[in-house]
C-alpha cells in the first residue's frame, strides 16, 4: 500500500477495511477552518483513471475545490477505490495479464463507498452527508444512494456516464491496464473544437503529470513510464454505451444535479436527457451545462463555475425547511 503524502498540514488520512478481505481503503479528509453548527459533509467519489489527490484535492496555482468547499464550511473527505492511490492494490494487479475478469466493477465499488459512508458519519456523529462522483464514479455512487437512501443528502453527479441506446458488441477487457501520460494528456484535450483555445494548462499539467506517476510506486518501471489501474471502470463505460448501465437511476431517492460541460463527448446532450428522465423518484433535479468545459472540466478554466454549481447545490437552499 502506497504511503500518501498530506497535501495539506491539516489533512488527515484513515485506511478501513472494505468488503473484500486484504483490500484496505484510503481516505483523506479537510476540516473547515470555521466549523459548522450543524457539520456540512460532502464526500468526493473518483472517476476511472485518477484518485482524489489528482481531482478534488490537487492545488491549481494553490487552490483546490476542495479548498473551495472548505472556505463555505464543508468537510470535505475523497476515497480512493481500491486499485487506486493511497488503497490497496488488487492481488491480480502484480501477476501477468491473464483472462480475468476486469477489476474494480460498480457492484464491488458501491460496497466501499458504503464503507467508507458509514466510517465518516461514524466520525461526525451524522445522519448522512453528501456525495460528488466524477464520470464512471457515477455508477457505484448511483448504486449506492439506491440501496442506502437514507445515508444520503444530495447527489452532484459531475460528467456522469448514462446509457445509449446502442447494442454493438463490448470487447470483454483484462483485468487492469497502464496510462501514460501521453494517453492522459491526449484524452484530456481532444474534446476541444480545433477552432477554440485551450482550457487546460499545459504548465498545470506538467505539475500534474509527476504526482499521478507518484500515485503507483512501480509507474516508473513501465516503459513509458505508466500508472496501472483496474479495469472494472473502463469496461463499464463500454458497457454503459451499448446500452448496459450498472445502476438503476430510477432507484435514487435524493436530490441529483447533473453538471457537465459543453464539450464533453462523454456526456452529451441526449446523455444527460436521458439520465434527467431517469432519475424519476430523485426530489429534486437539475441539469446544468457550463460553457468552455470537457469532461475535465475540474482541471480546466471553467472550474470556478464548476465549483460554484456544485457548492450551490449542496448548500441546499431550493426547498422550503419542512420539506
Amino acid at each position: 500500500m502506497p504511503q500518501m503524502p498530506k497535501l495539506d498540514s491539516h489533512e488527515a488520512h484513515f485506511r478501513i477495511p472494505s468488503d473484500t478481505p486484504g483490500l484496505d481503503l484510503f481516505l483523506r479528509y479537510l476540516a473547515p477552518a470555521s466549523p459548522q453548527r450543524v457539520p456540512k459533509i460532502v464526500l468526493y467519489v473518483h472517476g476511472a483513471t485518477f484518485p482524489s489527490a489528482l481531482s478534488i484535492a490537487h492545488r491549481f496555482d494553490g487552490r483546490s475545490w476542495r479548498d473551495d468547499l472548505n472556505a463555505a464550511g464543508f468537510d470535505v473527505w475523497g476515497l480512493d477505490f481500491a486499485g487506486f492511490g493511497g488503497s490497496n492494490r488488487y492481488p491480480e494487479m502484480s501477476q501477468s495479464l491473464k483472462n480475468d475478469p476486469p477489476l474494480g466493477r460498480a457492484e464491488e465499488a458501491s460496497g466501499q463507498i458504503e464503507r467508507a459512508v458509514r466510517f465518516i458519519l461514524a466520525h461526525h456523529h451524522e445522519p448522512r452527508l453528501s456525495i460528488i462522483s466524477h464520470s464512471w464514479g457515477s455508477m457505484p455512487t448511483g448504486r449506492f444512494a439506491g440501496e442506502h437512501p437514507e445515508l444520503v443528502d444530495r447527489i452532484v453527479f459531475f460528467a456522469p456516464i448514462a446509457k445509449r441506446a446502442q447494442s454493438s458488441t463490448v470487447p470483454a477487457n483484462p483485468s487492469w491496464r497502464l496510462v501514460s501520460l501521453e494517453e492522459q494528456w491526449n484524452r484530456f484535450v481532444e474534446d476541444v473544437p480545433a477552432n477554440q483555445s485551450a482550457v487546460l494548462s499545459r504548465r498545470h499539467f506538467d505539475e500534474w503529470g509527476p504526482l499521478y506517476l507518484d500515485t503507483d510506486p512501480e509507474s516508473r518501471t513501465h516503459a513509458p513510464e505508466s500508472v496501472k489501474i483496474p479495469n472494472g471502470p473502463t469496461q463499464e463505460i463500454a458497457e454503459a454505451f451499448a446500452g448496459h448501465l450498472a445502476y438503476d437511476p430510477a432507484s435514487i431517492q435524493a436530490p441529483v444535479a447533473i453538471i457537465r460541460g459543453e464539450w464533453d463527448s462523454l456526456v452529451t446532450d441526449d446523455d444527460a436527457h436521458w439520465l434527467f428522465e431517469e432519475l424519476k423518484n430523485a426530489r429534486i433535479k437539475r441539469d446544468v451545462k457550463i460553457s468552455r468545459g470537457t469532461h475535465l472540466m475540474h482541471l480546466e478554466q471553467s472550474r470556478f463555475a464548476l465549483y460554484r454549481e456544485a457548492q450551490t447545490f449542496l448548500d441546499g437552499r431550493d426547498a422550503a425547511a419542512n420539506e
